[in-house]
């Protein structure tokens, strides 16, 4: 019997599924622009999850922590050799996505291998402010810019909740600790819309009920821990930091006092 259309059609669907499912037990990621710089913010348990892929690119990504980790050595490897091929200054987020998005999509449609369970975001500090950006990449090889803020989480239905949040967040040139506090609360949202961190529906109830956001934060924190990069201008020069885990305590703090 021959592969029809409606084959490939149904077994591309059943990938999606594959995926999404998997990618819903993943730590969303919030970019967005501070004062003097932009960030990255997710929360982690053991591996690092925010990293400098060149001199003036953060990324972080969820899904497989083997493909989250292909996908970042891919981009160091693609920003060095354009780097050395043309100039350090011809080095952008759009080159590099643009370079790693087929391999993303030949994984993804090729029914004999298997699809990367992948969802990344990377954010370039522009040379002044009002050029930052970020670029979120998926699985399948699409991927989207976007200017103040970005956020991948683990449904469609996370993200639009994470960036209505971020979108009203007020100037994109926030003091760092608001920054913190915006991206935290986004990160909480998407979190909220996906997982119910652990939450039961009570029997009976056809759904479970979305849990709050301070509640998801608090026992997401039980076993793990706010992880923020930055980039921040300094001049002609551009300074990478992990921010110390004490950094984010005040922000997340203000969240949780609204739990009862």
């Amino acid at each position: 019997m021959g592969f029809t259309p409606y084959d490939w059609n149904e077994n591309i669907q059943h990938r999606v599924d594959y995926v999404e499912t998997r990618l819903r037990e993943g730590s969303p990621v919030v970019g967005l622009t501070f004062s003097s710089g932009v960030l990255i913010l997710s929360v982690r348990r053991t591996q690092r999850k925010v990293f400098e892929v060149f001199d003036h690119i953060l990324y972080s990504a969820m899904g497989s922590q083997s493909d989250v980790e292909a996908i970042r050595i891919a981009s160091i490897d693609f920003a060095h050799q354009e780097g050395f091929n043309r100039s350090p200054d011809d080095v952008s987020v759009q080159r590099m996505v643009a370079g790693l998005s087929p391999t993303l999509k030949k994984a993804f449609t090729d029914g004999f291998s298997a699809p990367f369970i992948f969802r990344g975001l990377f954010a370039e500090l522009g040379r002044e402010p009002g050029r930052d950006g970020f670029t979120t990449l998926g699985y399948d090889g699409d991927y989207a810019v976007h200017s103040t803020y970005a956020a991948v989480a683990g449904s469609s239905e996370a993200e639009r909740k994470m960036n209505e949040l971020l979108s009203g967040g007020g100037s994109d040139r926030l003091p760092l600790p608001d920054a913190l506090r915006l991206g935290i609360r986004a990160w909480a949202a998407g979190r909220a819309a996906v997982a119910g961190a652990g939450f039961t529906r009570d029997e009976g109830e056809e759904h479970a009920p979305e849990a709050a956001p301070e509640a998801v934060l608090s026992k997401a924190l039980e076993d793990g821990s706010v992880e923020v990069g930055t980039l921040e201008r300094q001049g002609p020069l551009v300074r990478f930091r992990i921010l110390p885990p004490g950094d984010a305590v005040e922000a997340v703090q203000d969240i949780l006092h609204k739990i009862p």
